[in-house]
């Protein structure tokens, strides 16, 4: 089993980067391999509605976003994690992850998710709720730990200092490959969730 994280943070040392490897710890101590890709200081479009991916099969951007999704297509479960800019989420990552949700086609139903945010004081819980939306349209169960998913820290290694955050970070992590286990055992079983074919409703005033 493999697990996909992307890094927002354009400090690819700095505390998001610390908390990412808290997790990064435990899920290879459970046997599931680990890609981190950070995305920080990446030249990122944001998206401009042209629906060239709906007719190629791929963003008409060609970057790190069409890099990753074959990674994200393979992933049995995918980290996002962001510092913590105006109550939300790096904007580089939002661009990014628009991009890589709307134009890979590739099934996620059943993909597990999970989200943490990095902030000097506040915004975490706005920020975590921002990036599970990715996940929820998706078809894609989130992972829980047993708060909100946020470390604390401003200067670098200071979160190393929040011990009830990085306990967190370990916490999720376990939770989470719990999680992708007991999905692929259920599929082996009994498969995936049946689908009816999709309505699109559009609502014009």
């Amino acid at each position: 089993m493999n697990v996909l994280m992307i890094n927002g943070s354009p400090h690819k040392n700095g505390n998001t980067a610390i908390a990412v490897d808290e997790m990064k710890k435990i899920f290879e101590a459970e046997g599931i391999e680990v890609e981190v890709v950070n995305i920080g200081t990446a030249d990122i479009h944001g998206c401009i509605a042209c629906g060239t991916c709906r007719k190629k099969g791929k963003c008409v951007f060609d970057d790190l976003v069409n890099e990753t999704a074959p990674k994200l297509e393979k992933a049995d479960g995918v980290v996002f994690a962001t510092p913590v800019y105006y109550a939300s989420a790096n904007g580089t990552l939002i661009s990014f992850l628009d991009r890589l949700f709307y134009s890979c086609a590739c099934d996620k139903t059943m993909k597990v998710g999970a989200s943490i945010a990095v902030a000097r004081r506040g915004g975490l819980t706005a920020t975590f709720d921002e990036l599970n939306k990715y996940f929820t349209i998706s078809g894609m169960p989130v992972a829980s730990g047993y708060y909100w998913n946020g470390v604390h820290g401003g200067a670098k290694g200071e979160v190393n200092e929040d011990g009830e955050g990085m306990q967190m970070m370990r916490y999720l992590a376990h939770n989470m490959t719990f999680l992708m286990k007991s999905i692929a055992l259920g599929k082996e079983q009994f498969g995936l969730p049946e689908r009816e074919e999709r309505i699109y409703t559009n609502f014009v005033r």
